[in-house]
């Protein structure tokens, strides 16, 4: 929503009336987290959503060399909300990045990519609203430890629910701990973070939110999952970070701490970011028809470009190397480029809960809560696009149970990367389709590779794993 006086005057009263002490500013990297500098109310007013605030770029990470690092952030007043992780009586705005010489938007932020996005679908006239529903899963531990040396490398997660704790003595062990792949859904005393979680939502909720549901996930050892109802695009991402800002603080302040690491524990369920998404136009919804799964000949066409550019997506929607460490076949795992309505090891699935055309959507289930939202959502979006605009024809649905196909079958079904190096080589093999509209430019794709490259992958490469003294020290 464009800034107007009335909705800064909101603002600006909202902190007089609530005798406010702090402004604190949130904006996103490149790789996808938030960072933030603070300001005293008496140092903020209507001219601080013209004027912005200054900052050094040089140490984001991503960004600006150290010869060209001066930056500018204004705030966006609707993003307004109470910080109450912070002591002092604090409100948080969620800001664009802009360049100080010429007060145009940067074209490295995140934010900024997703806001053209929205803009290239109006362009098109194909649809005037995209909603996206991200579905973040995440474990909470109660103990984390880790270190990578030249001689040494450790990893430790713990938690009371763990099933591996069983044996422990905890004096007393009360042994009310999921079974692996059996944390889906049980009540307490066995699912002991049911309060956590309400305490998250009712967070949640304080800061604007809207909350559809909270459940324990399968994993052992503390997954969970709490659902938030969909946005716009923009809003969509916005909520995201503020989700997981809002769920790590929540769980420090109960001497618990959360990771979106997508497969922490080895041997059960990883965490994924199932993306729910529709196009609307003049408030009716384009993805509902009479074809497969009742969806509209334009929601296969979306289909077809996500499944085309999938490998290439990948590098957005799931940019870590622990990405592939939960894109296996076994664990529910979304590996295979289909669709189905039913098959939830298939890429894409059209849930069927209504029949309402309003709840008609797809869901893409190979994201996972690593991803940068605005460059992944924005890079969904444009793949379908590419599918409506070319009209690309998804093939025929995988409604079989996969893990029941015989191998030459499984042969014609096209699978994810299996690295992260992979879904980098995709990207820079496919991204015309992201560069229609300037959404993305050849400088942001170009920069993300190397990024990545530089940063995680060779890193990785050169890092010898724990478990390779278990196969090789003998040798």
């Amino acid at each position: 929503m464009a800034q107007t006086k009335s909705n800064i005057q909101k603002v600006l009263d909202f902190v007089k009336s609530n005798k406010i002490k702090f402004i604190d500013f949130k904006f996103m990297d490149f790789p996808g987290q938030w960072q933030h500098f603070t300001v005293p109310s008496t140092h903020f007013d209507a001219d601080s959503f013209v004027d912005g605030y200054g900052f050094d770029g040089s140490s984001i990470r991503g960004w600006k060399a150290i010869n060209e690092s001066d930056m500018l952030i204004i705030p966006d007043p609707d993003t307004m909300f109470v910080d109450e992780f912070i002591e002092a009586p604090t409100v948080s705005m969620i800001c664009d990045v802009y360049e100080p010489a010429t007060k145009e938007k940067y074209s490295r932020c995140p934010r900024h990519i997703a806001q053209k996005a929205e803009a290239y679908i109006k362009s098109t006239n194909i649809a005037d609203t995209v909603f996206f529903g991200p579905e973040a899963e995440f474990f909470v531990f109660d103990d984390v430890r880790f270190d990578s040396k030249p001689n040494s490398s450790f990893y430790f997660v713990d938690s009371v629910e763990g099933r591996w704790n069983t044996g422990a003595d905890e004096g007393p062990n009360l042994g009310y701990k999921p079974r692996y792949k059996e944390g889906y859904f049980p009540v307490p005393p066995t699912d002991s973070l049911n309060d956590l979680r309400n305490e998250m939502v009712m967070n949640l909720m304080n800061a604007g939110l809207d909350v559809e549901a909270q459940h324990h996930e399968v994993a052992s050892g503390g997954q969970c999952e709490i659902d938030l109802r969909f946005q716009p695009l923009v809003t969509a991402a916005d909520q995201l970070l503020m989700f997981k800002y809002i769920i790590k603080n929540t769980a420090k302040r109960n001497n618990k701490t959360v990771t979106y690491m997508p497969k922490p524990i080895q041997g059960d369920n990883g965490s994924g970011m199932h993306v729910h998404t529709s196009l609307w136009k003049k408030g009716k919804p384009l993805f509902a028809g009479t074809g497969y799964a009742g969806l509209s000949e334009m929601g296969l066409y979306f289909i077809g470009g996500i499944l085309k550019h999938a490998p290439s997506l990948l590098a957005f929607t799931n940019p870590t190397t622990n990405s592939y460490k939960r894109l296996v076949p076994g664990f529910e795992a979304p590996v295979r480029l289909a669709y189905s309505q039913r098959n939830r090891s298939a890429a894409v699935r059209i849930p069927m809960y209504s029949t309402s055309p309003k709840s008609k959507r797809i869901e893409f289930r190979c994201p996972d809560p690593t991803a940068n939202p605005y460059l992944a959502f924005s890079a969904m979006l444009m793949a379908g696009i590419d599918g409506i605009m070319n009209r690309i024809d998804p093939g025929d649905p995988l409604d079989k149970d996969i893990y029941d196909m015989e191998p030459e079958e499984l042969m014609n079904v096209p699978s994810t990367p299996g690295s992260l190096e992979g879904a980098l080589q995709a990207l820079a093999e496919d991204h015309e389709y992201l560069l229609k509209g300037d959404v993305f430019t050849e400088d942001v794709i170009n920069t993300w590779i190397k990024y990545k490259m530089e940063k995680e992958v060779k890193p990785m490469a050169l890092q010898p794993h724990p478990y390779e003294f278990s196969l090789y020290y003998d040798v």
